[in-house]
């Protein structure tokens, strides 16, 4: 089989597990990101994204305006099964929302793309943040594509 062909296989499958996923989300189904593995996922929305981290609830009211999603690392979910657990998923989502404003109140752009920078590449690896695309971060943390272009950029001379 030719890598071309194994690839659209894998885009395929990928795409798959998206459709499925935003089926869940439209059917306001509340899921939850697996807690014991580096895992999340992203959620676009009409005007901005949103990073669910592991334990975060989505879904139910939360996520009935995502248009698509994107998994980071290997992307497990469940449904909570008890009122505990969704409440503490509810918590759990509520601070990454947290996290990412913090990061947005800074004024700085050039700032605010380090840090979402930093940030994944320490929650995941470095591999796996440089698979995201610029316009992910920038809808992240509300700075133009081309700001985390140039963080990007200026971070790779320096580590070299």
């Amino acid at each position: 089989m030719s890598n071309d062909i194994f690839n659209q296989e894998i885009n395929v499958k990928k795409r798959q597990k998206i459709d499925e996923i935003l089926q869940h989300l439209h059917n306001k189904e509340l899921l939850v990101i697996n807690p014991r593995r580096k895992n999340g996922l992203i959620l676009y929305k009409p005007y901005h994204a949103e990073f669910a981290g592991p334990g975060a609830a989505i879904g139910a009211n939360f996520d009935q305006d995502v248009l698509d999603v994107l998994p980071v690392g290997k992307l497990s979910l469940s449904i909570p099964r008890t009122s505990p657990e969704r409440i503490n998923s509810y918590l759990i989502r509520r601070q990454w929302v947290k996290l990412a404003k913090q990061i947005s109140d800074n004024t700085i752009a050039q700032q605010r793309a380090q840090v979402i920078l930093n940030q994944f590449e320490h929650w995941f690896d470095f591999q796996t943040a440089s698979l995201l695309p610029d316009e992910t971060f920038a809808l992240l943390v509300g700075v133009l594509p081309q700001t985390i272009k140039k963080v990007r950029t200026q971070s790779e001379l320096l580590s070299q």
